[in-house]
């Protein structure tokens, strides 16, 4: 969509001429008012993604151990934290969460873990290929750069060679959880989880292996407004190189409960800005969800008409944001309400982002 940047041009004339924006300004918008922020941010919306269509789908996220060397300072979940017990779920155990999920006609599963120390690129292979073989309707859509990245280490095994054994097995596609792509923060929060580069070079390596990926934004760990564009910057990049990335999830850091709960909290109106900038200037990503599961359904429900065109998952079971203490459930229900409601049409997806119901008043 993006056309090359033209000097001088003012930034509003830029914006709804549909040209690329540049970090200063996307720094700039930050200072703008929020509904002026937000028209732009829908008008650039629909250009990326044409109509009035709010995508989610029937999924499940299975947090299947919570052991992990990363130890983050940010991360309430993992089992030195202090607020849950050490636990690895069987694969018995993995697969009955699976089933409970093709019976209430779900199609997509999240397996989310630890950097756990005795996982190799074995533990996840075997995991896909039993999945695979008793559910085969599932997509995976599964694991993190930072598993990839510890497993591989694990087994004496290059990011590209893991990758082509997890695609060998039936993984589809890979979420590209991003936390925040600024070294700076991460060696202060995560220093023993993957770096920026590293991140890059995953991606990079999903793409060679013709596997799909998203990015997320977890913002609020004290980093400056700068390096939340320069987050956004790495995610631009890495698109315009692979186009693999089909979504872009931004959510709020919450402090409660982790290392860093002297941090301030982000407010609501942080949580808009971001969804709106992010949309502006990720002008070669399609789809941006909105984040009911950290945000809040009402917070989410603004963020449609914010720029944000995707709902994530209904059916989801998380134990990461519930271990700081946020608790938000949803049902099919509540989401096709919730974006009627915003002046939109629900649609039930798959994992590639086609229509399986529309949820179209006659």
């Amino acid at each position: 969509m993006h056309k090359t940047q033209t000097d001088g041009m003012n930034l509003p004339k830029k914006i709804y001429e549909g040209r690329r924006i540049g970090i200063e300004d996307a720094l700039r918008l930050f200072s703008w008012d929020l509904i002026e922020l937000g028209r732009a941010a829908d008008y650039r919306r629909e250009m990326a993604k044409p109509g009035n269509k709010v995508g989610f789908i029937k999924d499940r996220i299975i947090n299947y151990t919570n052991i992990c060397e990363a130890k983050c300072a940010f991360c309430a979940f993992h089992a030195k934290s202090g607020r849950m017990e050490p636990y690895e779920l069987s694969m018995e155990a993995i697969c009955r969460k699976v089933e409970e999920l093709a019976a209430a006609g779900g199609t997509q599963v999240m397996l989310q873990g630890g950097l756990h120390p005795d996982h190799t690129i074995d533990t996840y292979v075997d995991m896909v290929k039993i999945i695979r073989e008793q559910f085969p309707s599932i997509y995976l859509h599964s694991f993190s750069p930072a598993e990839l990245v510890h497993a591989a280490k694990k087994s004496g095994l290059t990011i590209d060679e893991a990758v082509g054994r997890l695609k060998e097995c039936g993984l589809r596609s890979m979420p590209g959880a991003s936390d925040l792509l600024v070294d700076r923060i991460r060696n202060r929060v995560s220093p023993n989880k993957v770096s920026r580069d590293e991140w890059c070079r995953v991606m990079q390596a999903l793409s060679r292996h013709g596997m799909w990926s998203t990015a997320t934004m977890t913002y609020g760990m004290d980093e400056t407004l700068r390096e939340r564009i320069y987050h956004l910057d790495v995610i631009r990049k890495i698109q315009d190189d692979t186009g693999i990335l089909r979504a872009f999830i931004p959510w709020s850091f919450s402090p409660a409960h982790t290392r860093m709960d002297t941090v301030t909290a982000a407010t609501g109106i942080d949580y808009l800005k971001i969804v709106a900038i992010s949309r502006i200037f990720l002008d070669n990503i399609k789809h941006i969800q909105a984040g009911w599961l950290t945000e809040g359904l009402k917070l989410a429900q603004i963020a449609l008409a914010m720029g944000a065109n995707d709902m994530g998952g209904v059916l989801t079971e998380e134990l990461v944001v519930k271990a700081t203490g946020i608790e938000t459930k949803a049902s099919m229900p509540v989401f096709i309400d919730l974006i009627k409601n915003a002046g939109k049409i629900p649609v039930q997806r798959d994992s590639e982002y086609h229509d399986i119901r529309v949820f179209q008043d006659d």
